[in-house]
């Protein structure tokens, strides 16, 4: 006999949601504008919600567009928010709009990355950080937190390696924190388990997390900018964001001046 798991309820989901977010139902009940007694109907599932009341909770819960989608599925309702493809003709213009950025900031390093840290787009200068990375690690789809961190990518020519780690995995934390995603979660067991002899001590003088590169004779230090397209409603497009990468100090900037 086979046996098909359950899909979760909307008003399972909606729950797990208000308690990742540390909300109780009287707080949330109280922002979104609706009875708590409501809300308590909704999330064990005696009450249906209408497609209003998802979209209104997922709001107030910070509930990103891909796992909004599955809260409207569960409750029955179309998703709301498309997923294109990069390549889809409605995408062409943001698109276009992160190459040119990605070339305007050139003669530094910038790229564009997904959800997951996958590497969408990069400028040439990018060429200066994966210079000597394995070239398994380079097959597409790149993933900028693995090859950073990974002994066969960067790390070994990173001269604070524990700190840039520690700052990298907290990011994920942080993004596993706010999506639940599962994927994220395996992307962050694996990299945990990369080596690393490294304290990750903080200079004193640091005001933000360096990323200090021995490229052959030259050490490069960068601090990092993220951006994103923050009126997005389209999955893919709400998923990406550049982060560009600046110097940090003055000879960082000579050397690129140089290239």
């Amino acid at each position: 006999m086979v046996t098909v798991d359950a899909q979760p309820s909307v008003g399972g989901l909606l729950r797990s949601w208000r308690e990742r977010r540390r909300l109780s139902q009287l707080q949330l009940a109280a922002q979104a504008e609706v009875s708590t007694r409501h809300l308590s109907f909704v999330e064990t599932g005696r009450s249906r919600p209408t497609r209003e009341m998802v979209e209104r909770l997922a709001a107030h819960l910070d509930v990103p567009l891909r796992e909004r989608n599955e809260l409207l599925l569960s409750a029955g309702y179309a998703p709301s928010y498309g997923q294109r493809d990069l390549n889809a003709p409605e995408l062409h213009a943001v698109m276009d709009a992160f190459r040119i950025l990605l070339d305007a900031h050139l003669p530094h390093p910038a790229l564009v990355l997904d959800r997951w840290w996958d590497v969408v787009d990069r400028n040439s200068a990018t060429d200066v950080l994966l210079d000597g990375c394995a070239p398994e690690l380079l097959e597409p789809p790149v993933n900028a937190i693995r090859i950073s961190l990974h002994p066969g990518g960067l790390a070994p020519r990173i001269r604070n390696l524990g700190q840039w780690r520690g700052h990298l995995l907290s990011q994920i934390r942080g993004r596993l924190e706010a999506t639940g995603d599962l994927r994220l979660k395996a992307l962050l067991d694996e990299v945990s388990a990369y080596p690393c002899h490294d304290d990750g001590g903080r200079a004193r003088n640091d005001v933000v997390v360096p990323l200090q590169l021995r490229v052959g004779a030259a050490e490069y230090s960068f601090f990092s900018i993220a951006a994103s397209a923050i009126s997005a409603t389209d999955v893919t497009i709400d998923e990406l964001h550049i982060e560009a990468f600046y110097p940090a100090d003055e000879a960082t900037v000579r050397l690129f001046r140089a290239l």
